[in-house]
């Protein structure tokens, strides 16, 4: 609840508070109408109204925006320093974040739950531009990388937001592939991108993409070089990056000593792991015991049965 919104009860507070409680049916019931039993947690649509983020520990001095009340009135405070770069996964308890190419792993993984979906749409309206490497993209056809695409009740909210931070309506897609293995007719690039490749791949892509994209090539080689694809983005202007993935590229962008902060929901499924390749949150590169990343707890929130960690990885 508001904070506001509680002192605005005056002398009647405790009336209201004993009302609330019965409406729930239990005398011991947290201070929210209505309530929902854990039988019925998860159905929740995302057209209905979504109870309060519990905050259970926060860093003190964290950048904060000014929020659209309704985001506010479910998140609490958010906000990034001016050049930030942070990354967006869903996690099982086994710690299992991809089911392999073609399959929408964020979504099986998290249920599709509203809480997750909320805080997706709030990372990416908070966004210059969203990076992604080009498996991520073919694992999910007809997806749009916009906060409209996974919380559409609060459409307006987070437009105004970027309004209120002078960002384009939506964020920009960049998409990284060494080879050019995307699929143009994917709506996400029909609607605009840069395409971030090698030589091999411009050359692979040459005419087969929309004129709202953009292929910028940084040369030969194998792999795309993550550190100059970042330099690339921050010239066009896309100073606050968020990454969706996947796990190689995280990885890669961790080796590089690229990302400052991550955010990670833990549900409550168990994966588990057997012949199909399912991947963590970090793949393709070992950073232990050499050079080692340790990360600082800057957040944790609680929503039913998820956990929502913030987590700042920079070395």
């Amino acid at each position: 609840m508001h904070s506001d919104a509680r002192c605005a009860r005056g002398p009647f507070k405790d009336v209201d508070l004993l009302l609330a409680r019965q409406l729930r049916g239990h005398s011991t019931a947290q201070n929210r109408v209505p309530g929902r039993s854990r039988s019925d947690q998860r159905p929740l649509s995302t057209h209905q109204l979504l109870d309060a983020f519990e905050v259970l520990y926060e860093t003190e001095g964290l950048s904060t925006y000014r929020l659209p009340f309704d985001l506010e009135r479910v998140y609490g405070g958010i906000g990034f320093a001016s050049e930030v770069l942070y990354s967006n996964f869903v996690s099982s308890i086994d710690g299992v974040v991809a089911l392999g190419e073609g399959k929408h792993a964020g979504s099986l993984i998290s249920g599709k739950y509203p809480a997750d979906r909320f805080l997706m749409a709030l990372l990416r309206a908070c966004a210059d531009g969203v990076l992604l490497g080009a498996g991520t993209l073919r694992s999910t056809p007809g997806h749009l990388w916009s906060p409209a695409q996974v919380y559409p009740s609060l459409a307006e909210s987070f437009a105004g937001l970027r309004r209120s931070l002078g960002r384009e309506p939506e964020p920009r897609l960049i998409v990284l592939t060494a080879h050019g293995d995307i699929d143009s007719a994917h709506p996400a690039i029909q609607r605009g991108a840069t395409v971030i490749t090698t030589d091999a791949g411009k050359r692979a892509l040459a005419e087969k993409l929309p004129s709202t994209c953009e292929v910028v090539s940084l040369g030969k080689g194998e792999h795309v070089d993550v550190a100059k694809a970042v330099e690339e983005a921050r010239k066009r202007g896309l100073a606050v990056l968020l990454s969706e993935g996947g796990p190689h590229l995280i990885g890669r962008l961790m080796e590089a000593n690229l990302l400052d902060q991550a955010f990670i929901t833990i549900s409550p499924l168990v994966a588990g792991r057997d012949k199909q390749e399912r991947l963590g949150m970090v793949e393709g590169v070992e950073l232990q015991p050499l050079p080692g990343t340790w990360s600082k707890l800057l957040s944790a929130r609680r929503h039913g049965d998820y956990m929502f960690l913030r987590y700042g990885v920079k070395r």
